[in-house]
């Protein structure tokens, strides 16, 4: 795996908090950190869309957003657990990583330095 799906994971694992801090923040410290968390999101994304394609990019984007969010849910703020909804995140992480497997990235693997 090159820098750039790094970047994409980086990009989805800063959505989870500021997905998270847009339901849960009350403070000037709380939305502080969801615009940054917003901010550093998208930069890091913008960056891997520049050397990977940016359908599959935002795609990986977005399921993994959505999967660390409903998981984040379920672990820290009391969503109820329902194994249909863990088997939907499952399979959506399938397509995740099945999507990442078939995707050609632009540059050769180390020609990145």
């Amino acid at each position: 795996m090159n820098g750039n799906w790094l970047k994409v994971f980086l990009a989805a694992f800063f959505e989870v908090f500021w997905v998270i801090g847009l339901k849960h923040s009350e403070t000037i410290w709380a939305w502080s950190g969801t615009v940054i968390s917003i901010a550093i999101s998208f930069y890091v994304l913008i960056m891997a869309g520049r050397k990977l394609p940016v359908g599959t990019v935002y795609a990986v984007f977005v399921g993994l957003g959505t999967a660390g969010t409903v998981i984040a849910e379920i672990a820290f703020f009391g969503e109820p657990f329902k194994m249909e909804k863990v088997l939907l995140v499952g399979l959506l992480l399938v397509g995740v990583v099945g999507l990442k497997l078939v995707t050609k990235d632009d540059e050769p693997e180390g020609a990145e330095s």
